[in-house]
């Protein structure tokens, strides 16, 4: 992986990053009753993307790194629920569910293809 120093290099990083950003921006706009609920649940889940493949990349073991990506991986997951919820609640309109499933959705393709990478190399 050639211009590789740092997670911050990723693709897989960089796409989570964008997905949080935006996420942090959507959820800004749902009511105080989902404060403590949805709202802090899709921040902690789109924070836990990037948080994971940053601290896969720090470990010394490709094990170890494919099993954080793939915690990241769940928690892309739990995020798609998330945006269902908050479309099924009525404080996204199909446009914004849409961005941020395709958001979702490609950075859960770019972090499968780096975890496979990582599944190659380790032998």
């Amino acid at each position: 992986m050639a211009g590789i120093s740092s997670f911050k290099d990723l693709e897989c990083w960089k796409k989570g990053r964008f997905l949080r950003i935006r996420v942090s921006e959507v959820i800004k706009t749902f009511p105080l009753i989902e404060k403590y609920e949805l709202i802090s649940q899709m921040r902690r889940a789109s924070r836990s993307v990037t948080h994971n493949i940053a601290e896969g990349y720090g470990r010394f073991h490709y094990q170890e790194n494919i099993q954080f990506c793939r915690t990241a991986r769940g928690s892309l997951t739990e995020l798609q629920d998330q945006i269902d919820c908050a479309r099924c609640e009525g404080y996204i309109d199909e446009k914004i569910e849409n961005e941020l499933n395709d958001m979702a959705l490609d950075t859960l393709k770019i972090l499968n293809g780096y975890i496979n990478y990582l599944k190659k190399i380790k032998g």
